[in-house]
């Protein structure tokens, strides 16, 4: 499968910015130290990959971890999934995000649809961290105790969190617009002690109760001992509204332990630091535990390096406590910047909200999802015109490939002179396999370069690696944030059969990706929900891309259902903008931009108008599991319903199946 890629350069850093990035500093560093010359980033990453043990024991000592290794053993065991990275070594995550921290410098600067903008300086971050801390020792919570969180993307969940990691036990999110059963779906799987949950949330100007919610929740968790309420949706919240022994109210817990100091327990490099999980849309999701060294190096490097963030930056990034980019923003504290916080819609009540935001919190990086980008760019929002972005030096996008319309859309709409670098990586590393360097251009569609000590390549159907044509996403060397295990998986099979079934001790991720000869990359969508045409495989995403041009859709879903060896039935369905339907005219115009931009096999077979998509909680389409339903596999068999954000929106596929004329 090729892929031809019309290169645009779209921007270039400056030899300034070049000068004082931290990749920059790395380098000089290495080379005064260890005598390693690299004359630019690409040979950088070489060494990166091919001698990994020294490269991670280098980012160790640049970022000065405060462990002990007690030896020189940087990693055991020399094919995955079969290793360990520092098998001897101790620390604790949380001890680093307060190794930076200035006492009145604002540590978390946040804001919400019902909050005003408002900050939490360094002091108040670690005073409250060390009371809730504090609290949990008293409850007799003890390293590898399970510790939970229903809650909003606010500073008491990361407050919370922090307190968790400090004393070892280990941390697991779902944010409050999971539904109850898709909260149990995850929380049961690993018995917790404690939970955090908000009271409600606002969303899209709307208020939502909680307080039923944790009330259910609290009765199928067996083990759960104590329950904190955060007083969010009713900040006059009192005890007598959740009378309840085992539940106590967050501002008590702060009062009562005001005076309480912080301390770190020392745990070994590979001890849980939280527990992630798979989307679930196939199933109970699965529990994907990372430890806190893992953690700790990659995200140094990521934000210190490919990100390049500093002390003087305020790092944004919208998402919600269910997404891995949470974790990320928390992991901005390590380099000791500030970290801006929003919850609530973004395209509330329009999609100027957030760049108003960030005008008003001065951000110099601003992160979303692709899919936000592409609301705004579809909806004719011009940033630039309205608002001050005079202090906004980079954009970072995530969640689904960016198509070059977003690009441009950011050069040509919100900043001429910004660094966009677009990332693609996986709850799975908790983390991204590629993404920027502040020492290399952007160019439209493509993803600036293959991170540091990620051994990535795109293979064939027979374990080649590719240069310039679209193959399997795969790692050939292990990644210290890769997972140590999954949770209730005793003897590793299912860690296994999800990562190393295809090509026996390399990762395979299930995207498709193109490494282009100059070292960008591409990624073309999930490889399992790929179209195969008459032999011409393409990724959703190329097909979804060269929709952007068609104004009338607002969103779109593509799957081939294979009838016989030689026949398949293509539907695409499309969400169109409000007084839209489907019409000849229409019909062309989407039907000669795929002939154009992708290919005359993968016109659809037919263009059906739907009210909406389903999606999984984090906001993705389903594709796998709208194939497998119009295949005629039972709902139940297909999705976990619980898993998705409006599971109402599966009975349309259901009964669409059943109307085909075609027997799939």
């Amino acid at each position: 499968m090729t892929g031809e890629v019309q290169e645009r350069l779209l921007w270039q850093p400056s030899q300034e910015m070049q000068e004082k990035s931290n990749m920059k500093q790395f380098m000089s560093w290495l080379q005064e130290t260890k005598g390693l010359t690299f004359e630019n980033y690409h040979q950088l990453w070489e060494w990166s990959v091919s001698e990994k043990e020294e490269f991670w024991l280098a980012i160790w000592d640049y970022f000065e971890i405060q462990g002990k290794r007690k030896d020189e053993i940087v990693l055991s065991g020399k094919e995955m999934p079969e290793f360990t990275w520092f098998p001897n070594a101790t620390l604790n995550y949380a001890e680093h995000i307060f190794r930076k921290e200035n006492p009145n410098k604002e540590a978390i600067i946040y804001q919400s649809e019902m909050r005003p903008k408002s900050v939490l300086t360094w002091k108040e971050l670690k005073q409250n961290t060390a009371a809730i801390a504090s609290y949990l020792k008293s409850l007799g919570i003890q390293p590898g105790d399970r510790v939970v969180s229903y809650s909003s993307n606010i500073h008491e969940t990361i407050t919370a969190f922090l307190a968790c990691a400090s004393i070892g036990a280990i941390w697991s999110s779902c944010a409050p617009e999971f539904g109850v059963k898709s909260v149990i779906d995850r929380f049961k799987q690993i018995k917790p002690k404690v939970m955090f949950a908000v009271d409600g949330y606002q969303y899209n100007g709307k208020q939502y109760d909680r307080l039923e919610n944790i009330r259910q929740i609290q009765e199928e968790l067996p083990t759960l001992e104590q329950t904190v309420i955060i007083p969010y949706l009713r900040e006059d919240l009192r005890e007598s509204d959740v009378a309840s022994p085992s539940t106590k109210l967050w501002n008590q817990l702060l009062k009562e332990y005001n005076q309480a100091t912080l301390s770190f327990e020392q745990v070994s490099f590979n001890h849980p630091l939280w527990i992630l999980y798979s989307s679930g849309t196939t199933g109970k999701p699965k529990g994907i535990v990372q430890g806190h060294g893992g953690i700790l190096l990659e995200h140094l490097k990521f934000h210190g390096l490919q990100n390049d963030l500093k002390e003087t930056d305020r790092f944004f990034w919208y998402t919600t406590t269910g997404w891995m980019m949470w974790n990320i923003v928390v992991s901005g504290l390590l380099t000791g910047s500030s970290i801006v916080l929003y919850d609530g819609n973004p395209g509330y009540p329009n999609h100027q909200t957030l760049w108003k935001f960030a005008e008003s919190t001065k951000l110099t990086v601003f992160g979303a999802s692709a899919s936000l980008f592409m609301a705004c760019a579809k909806e004719g929002i011009k940033p630039k015109e309205t608002f001050d972005l005079s202090s906004l030096k980079a954009i970072g996008s995530t969640g689904s490939p960016l198509p070059e319309a977003g690009f441009d859309w950011v050069y040509e709409e919100v900043k001429e002179d910004v660094w966009l670098y677009s990332t693609s990586g996986g709850t799975d590393i908790c983390s991204g396999f590629l993404g920027g360097s502040p020492l290399l251009p952007v160019y439209s569609g493509e993803i600036q370069a293959r991170a540091l000590g990620v051994a990535l390549k795109a293979f064939n159907d027979e374990g080649k690696e590719m240069i310039d044509e679209i193959g399997e996403l795969v790692i050939t060397e292990p990644m210290p944030s890769m997972p140590i295990y999954f949770w209730n998986d005793e003897d590793g099979e299912r860690y296994r059969n999800s990562y190393f079934d295809v090509f026996p001790g390399v990762w395979r991720h299930g995207d498709f990706l193109q490494i282009t000869s100059r070292g960008t990359g591409i990624i073309f969508g999930r490889s399992d929900a790929t179209i195969n045409r008459g032999g011409i495989r393409m990724g959703t995403s190329e097909i979804y891309s060269a929709l952007d041009g068609v104004t009338e859709i607002v969103d779109s879903l593509i799957v081939d259902i294979p009838i016989s060896p030689e026949q398949s039935y293509m539907p695409l369905f499309v969400v169109l903008r409000d007084g839209t339907e489907i019409t000849d005219e229409l019909k062309t115009k989407i039907n000669q931009n795929i002939r154009q931009n992708c290919s005359p096999r993968h016109i659809p077979n037919e263009i059906v108008k739907v009210q909406e998509l389903p999606k999984t909680l984090n906001g993705k389409k389903i594709e796998v599991p709208i194939k497998k339903i119009l295949m005629g596999v039972p709902k139940e068999e297909a999705v976990n319903i619980g898993s998705l954000l409006n599971p109402e929106s599966i009975s349309y596929f259901v009964a669409f199946k059943e109307k085909l004329a075609v027997n799939v």
